[in-house]
């Protein structure tokens, strides 16, 4: 698989929506998470990421504006006892209950579909890190947009190569309707400590759309993260 330049992937897409980014870092060293969220509309742009006892949440940054919150409101990043669960929506919960049950994150995903908000029905992306570095990402997604038909996509990484991640996103870019991402992960170069993947990713991102950034190295030797949030809104 062609290896893109992750910066010059963002700076050319000014709409790719929610995204993930698992790998791991050049110095072979530490695991690699990253996930953003994007909005066009008041009530997507009206959030920021918080930190909670297991992860991050997603908060209105002004409660007073909040309309809806059932797609938008939720919590990205769980840690489940020595795997770390990353996702664009509520289906983290399932994944860690299904987690905490014992049984396999496809179990969870199973149960779960591409989101209800026609006409786009946004794919449901996740991720899966484990306490080796390996990792998996899925994605749930409608059939070209025929919501009586999902389309289910598992990838799975093991002993991922140093300096090397995987990408992807919700969409392929802005329309109306939204495009859903297609095709694997797309694999990404990973260069540089935390701050400068962190702010690299920040600065790539479209100006007017990007809401938050979370970026999360976890130690392979130790088991120690160190994390990052990002929030336009401050």
């Amino acid at each position: 698989m062609k290896q893109i330049n992750i910066q010059q992937e963002l700076e050319n897409n000014s709409y790719p929506g929610r995204g993930i980014i698992l790998g791991r870092s050049a110095d072979n060293e530490n695991a690699v998470i990253a996930y953003w969220i994007m909005g066009r509309s008041a009530n997507s742009r009206n959030r920021v990421f918080t930190e909670t006892e297991d992860g991050i949440q997603t908060e209105a940054f002004d409660p007073s504006k909040l309309e809806d919150p059932s797609l938008i409101i939720y919590h990205p990043v769980r840690v489940v006892g020595e795997q770390t669960v990353v996702t664009n929506g509520d289906q983290t919960d399932t994944i860690r209950d299904v987690l905490l049950e014992g049984r396999c994150y496809r179990h969870a995903l199973l149960q779960r579909e591409f989101e209800p908000d026609a006409p786009n029905y946004t794919p449901r992306i996740s991720g899966i890190v484990e306490k080796s570095g390996d990792y998996k990402l899925s994605i749930l997604k409608s059939n070209s947009g025929d919501p009586s038909s999902c389309l289910r996509y598992f990838f799975e990484y093991s002993n991922p190569k140093a300096g090397e991640g995987r990408y992807i996103s919700t969409y392929m870019g802005d329309g109306s309707p939204l495009p859903s991402f297609e095709g694997e992960p797309k694999l990404v170069k990973l260069e540089g400590d935390i701050d400068a993947f962190g702010s690299m990713l920040w600065n790539a991102l479209n100006e007017d759309n990007k809401v938050s950034l979370f970026v999360r190295y976890i130690n392979l030797k130790t088991g120690e993260t160190d994390s990052r949030i990002y929030n336009k809104n401050v």
